[in-house]
């Protein structure tokens, strides 16, 4: 893409009455976005609004201004790039949903954009167990081919990130700020990790900061951009059950993990398993409905993690639920000073995790 061709997309981009199926419905009839602009406000009348014919014809504010930041930007490092709708590199399921970005800014490996893929979201509080979890199954789905796509948000987002990293690579961030802004700034790690080894995109201009409305809007693209998405763990009103809704309505897969019927976390995955979604209780389960080859059982096993002692009294008076030390006291009859001790031990190991209110959770490993 040349300087001229990239100022022709934004102008189209920053032109503010000019929503996006309209300038969907020029490049139809014009065949690109210089053709647009040399078609003229006579030409542009007998296919939008008046108002917005008058606003074409206008410079957007700021507009040259934008034009030369996104040209240094893309010049500055050979793995930036923008990729449009006539772009070969173009995610090509995009092409299938009703509002396709016009342009997406790019970076890392472009080749991702059309590998075969699945999003992996859910809370940003998960457990300790729905955190292990996400980590888990992208691990797997990374190491059976698939490129696991997510939002870089923190909890369930970036452990599908960091997951996906320790198979073959195959991640990718949708995000809803700038590619010169990192958002939360505690995955600014993360981010340089994905920009080498992965790939981050987004629809936003460079300079967009992380505004509240942009985030629900970039889950479309998470969505649709896969095959199909997994929900690990979410409340009922969350962004996790905002995209989940967004791939039905796209014609794609929904996994959801169940979970305890007393953990909040849980509840919107069992809601999404009401209204249809597809239970799995393992990363094999989602390979099996997408009719892939799965890497083999252990994929999903970390050998350096040490199984405690088979039938360990404390996890098994522990269960599967949250509990709390007054009732780990009465179920297995010992000293508070003696479990407390116990629990530590297996805290330290990776067995249990320490909740907020002094609650317990055993951590499982596939």
């Amino acid at each position: 893409m040349d300087k001229d061709e990239l100022a022709a997309w934004l102008r189209l981009l920053e032109t503010p009455e000019l929503g996006p199926q309209e300038a969907r419905r020029l490049l139809a009839a014009f065949g690109s976005p210089q053709a647009v602009w040399e078609a003229g406000p006579t030409a542009w009348r007998a296919l939008v609004p008046p108002e917005v014919a008058g606003a074409l014809a206008a410079e957007p504010q700021g507009w040259a201004e934008h034009v030369e930041t996104a040209w240094q930007w893309l010049g500055a490092d050979p793995r930036r790039a923008v990729v449009t709708l006539g772009d070969a590199h173009y995610p090509q399921r995009l092409l299938d949903i009703p509002d396709p970005p016009l342009l997406l800014y790019t970076l890392g490996r472009r080749e991702l954009l059309n590998a075969p893929s699945l999003a992996i979201v859910g809370s940003r509080n998960p457990t300790p167990q729905g955190a292990e979890n996400a980590r888990c199954f992208a691990r797997h789905l990374s190491q059976a081919g698939l490129t696991v796509v997510s939002g870089l948000a923190l909890g369930i987002d970036g452990a599908a990130h960091e997951g996906a990293l320790e198979g073959p690579g195959r991640t990718v961030a949708v995000v809803g700020t700038g590619l010169d802004r990192v958002y939360p700034k505690r995955h600014l790690a993360l981010a340089h990790r994905l920009a080498d080894e992965g790939l981050i995109v987004s629809e936003y201009p460079l300079g967009t900061p992380p505004l509240k409305p942009n985030f629900p809007r970039r889950n479309r693209i998470i969505s649709g951009m896969t095959r199909g998405t997994l929900v690990v763990e979410a409340a009922v009103h969350s962004g996790s059950l905002i995209t989940a809704r967004l791939a039905a309505e796209q014609g794609r897969e929904v996994f959801a993990i169940p979970g305890s019927i007393h953990s909040p976390q849980s509840r919107g995955c069992h809601l999404l398993i009401k209204q249809g979604a597809k239970l799995v209780e393992s990363a094999q389960d989602i390979l099996e409905e997408l009719r892939l080859d799965a890497p083999g059982p252990a994929a999903c096993t970390d050998p350096a993690d040490r199984a405690p002692t088979a039938r360990d009294p404390v996890l098994e008076a522990l269960g599967h639920d949250p509990a709390s030390l007054d009732a780990l006291v009465a179920r297995t009859g010992w000293p508070a000073p003696e479990l407390s001790a116990r629990l530590l031990e297996l805290e330290l190991e990776g067995h249990v995790a320490r909740l907020p209110g002094q609650l317990f959770q055993r951590i499982e490993r596939a």
